[in-house]
């Protein structure tokens, strides 16, 4: 005679807890994705995930300057006259962001709002009247006086083709 250990509901509540804590552990083993940073140009929107980001936390001071060289993944083709729109995550506005083009900081004051739009020019003239075929601009999330993220974009001169 064989005796059997659980009944048929005690054996689908075992099946479905099993499944739940197996769903449950290939979610924690998930890195969590980095707040999104986008530029807008016309209708053209263009977003990308940090290319240093520390949760939230300060990057190491002698990896700062390595995140503002990286290439930037992520082209948008800009002209003098355009208006380019910038977008950033509520939890990068609440630290405060702010530009850096060629790796040079280009504000002295971090920016608290989530988005704010810079006319093109300001981003392809350069100080001998030239105007540039391309320009790295990096938004930098700040907390203090740290870094905390990195968003890299190359902004290409859609003039100079």
């Amino acid at each position: 005679m064989t005796v059997a250990f659980f009944s048929g509901k005690g054996r689908r509540i075992g099946v479905a807890l099993g499944a739940v804590s197996a769903g449950l552990l290939v979610l924690s083993a998930c890195d969590k994705p980095t707040p999104l940073a986008t530029v807008t140009v016309g209708s053209d929107s263009v977003n990308t995930e940090a290319a240093c980001y520390n949760d939230g936390d300060a990057i190491k001071e002698s990896l700062i300057q390595g995140c503002l060289n990286k290439k930037a993944d992520k082209v948008v083709e800009i002209s003098m006259d355009d208006k380019v729109r910038f977008g950033v995550d509520p939890e990068i506005a609440e630290n405060g962001w702010t530009l850096f083009i060629n790796g040079q900081q280009a504000e002295q004051e971090p920016y608290k709002n989530t988005y704010r739009t810079i006319p093109g020019n300001a981003f392809l003239a350069s100080q001998t009247g030239q105007t540039a075929e391309k320009t790295t601009v990096s938004i930098v999330e700040t907390k203090g006086k740290k870094l905390t993220g990195v968003w890299q974009f190359e902004f290409k001169n859609r003039d100079k083709d």
